[in-house]
C-alpha cells in the first residue's frame, strides 16, 4: 500500500467508518436510500458513520503518526478532495458523511420560548459556582432534549470540561398512542418531568461522586422535578436565562453534532439504549480541537486518574 493509499484509507475510515458500541459491536442505524449527490438532506434519516470533521482528521494524524511526516494532510485539502472528480480523489459520496452533509457553511439562528414557572431565583445560572464557569474542574454538566416527531426525544448530558457526552434513553410509556390523553396525567411520550428526572438520575449515578457536581439545563418543563433530582443524586441543578443558549454553549454544540445521527423530523423513539450508547461512543472517541485534539474519552480518563491520584495522596 502506497503512502497515498494509507492516507486515503485513514481519511475515509474517519469519515465513513462504522459506529460501534463501547463493546465493539456495529450499530447499523437507519436504512437510507442511495446518495444521489444532492445537498444536505432535510428532515430524513442519514447513515450512521464515525463522522470526524476534516479538521479533526488533519490534527489527529499528528497524534496517531507523530514520527511519520508522510501521514499529513490539511483539512482544506480533504474538503477539496471530496469534490474533485478524478482518479485518486476521495469518493464524492463521502460528502454525505460530513456532519452538515454539505460543503457550504450557512449561519443559523435558533429561538425558543417556553413557560418556566418551575425556575426560581435560587436555581438561576447566576447562582452557579465559579468553578463551573472556568471549566477547570470536571463534573459540571449541561443538558437538554433533542426532539423528534411524535413527541419523541433523547436526553443529552455534556461535561463542560471534557466534552464527554451521555445520552438518555426516553422510551414511550405504556398506553402511548392507544389511550386518550389525560389532562395533567403522565407524559406517555416518555419526555415528561418524571421520566427525564429518572433517566438523569439513573445515568448520572453511574459516575463517581466527583463527577456529579452540577447540571445546567434550559428552562423547559421537562426538568420541573429538579428538586427531587438534587435529593436523589446530590447534583446541583441550575437553569439558564431566557433566550440565552450561549450559556449552555457546550450542550448546544453537542446537540448540533448529534443531529448528524438524529435528524429533525425523524422518530427518535426507534433507538434503544445500546444504539444510543454507540452514538455517544462515536462522539466521545472523536478528537476535539478545544481539547488539543484529544478525544473526550481520553480527557475524562485523565481527569479520573488525576482525581484518583489526589485521593491517594490525601489518604497517604
Amino acid at each position: 500500500m502506497t503512502v497515498n493509499d494509507r492516507l486515503r484509507a485513514y481519511v475515509q475510515e474517519r469519515l465513513s467508518g462504522a459506529v460501534r458500541t463501547p463493546g465493539g459491536l456495529i450499530a447499523a442505524g437507519p436504512w437510507v436510500p442511495e446518495w444521489k449527490g444532492r445537498n444536505k438532506p432535510r428532515r430524513q434519516d442519514r447513515s450512521w458513520v464515525s463522522g470526524w470533521s476534516p479538521e479533526q482528521i488533519s490534527h489527529r494524524l499528528k497524534v496517531d503518526f507523530p514520527e511519520d511526516g508522510s501521514m499529513r494532510i490539511s483539512h482544506e485539502a480533504i474538503y477539496q478532495a471530496l469534490f474533485i472528480q478524478g482518479r485518486g480523489a476521495l469518493k464524492r459520496e463521502l460528502v454525505a458523511c460530513l456532519r452538515t452533509g454539505r460543503a457550504l457553511r450557512v449561519p443559523r439562528a435558533r429561538s425558543r420560548q417556553r413557560a418556566s414557572g418551575h425556575v426560581t431565583p435560587e436555581v438561576m445560572i447566576s447562582q452557579r459556582p465559579a468553578e463551573a464557569e472556568d471549566r477547570a474542574i470536571p463534573g459540571h454538566w449541561e443538558g437538554d432534549l433533542i426532539i423528534g416527531t411524535g413527541r419523541s426525544a433523547i436526553g443529552t448530558l455534556v461535561d463542560r470540561t471534557t466534552r464527554f457526552t451521555l445520552l438518555l434513553h426516553l422510551p414511550r410509556m405504556d398506553g402511548y398512542g392507544t389511550e386518550p390523553r389525560v389532562k395533567n396525567g403522565p407524559a406517555l411520550a416518555g419526555r415528561g418531568a418524571q421520566a427525564v428526572k429518572d433517566a438523569i438520575a439513573t445515568t448520572i449515578t453511574t459516575l463517581p461522586e466527583e463527577l456529579r457536581r452540577s447540571l445546567t439545563w434550559d428552562r423547559g418543563k421537562e426538568l420541573a422535578q429538579h428538586a427531587r433530582l438534587r435529593i436523589d443524586t446530590g447534583l446541583q441543578v441550575y437553569f439558564a436565562d431566557p433566550h440565552s443558549p450561549w450559556q449552555r454553549g457546550t450542550n448546544e454544540n453537542t446537540n448540533g453534532l448529534l443531529r448528524q445521527y438524529f435528524p429533525k423530523g425523524t422518530d427518535l423513539s426507534r433507538w434503544d439504549e445500546e444504539e444510543l450508547a454507540a452514538v455517544a461512543h462515536a462522539l466521545n472517541t472523536r478528537p476535539r480541537k478545544t481539547l488539543g485534539w484529544k478525544t473526550p474519552a481520553e480527557a475524562l480518563n485523565e481527569q479520573l486518574l488525576s482525581i484518583q491520584q489526589t485521593g491517594v495522596a490525601t489518604t497517604g
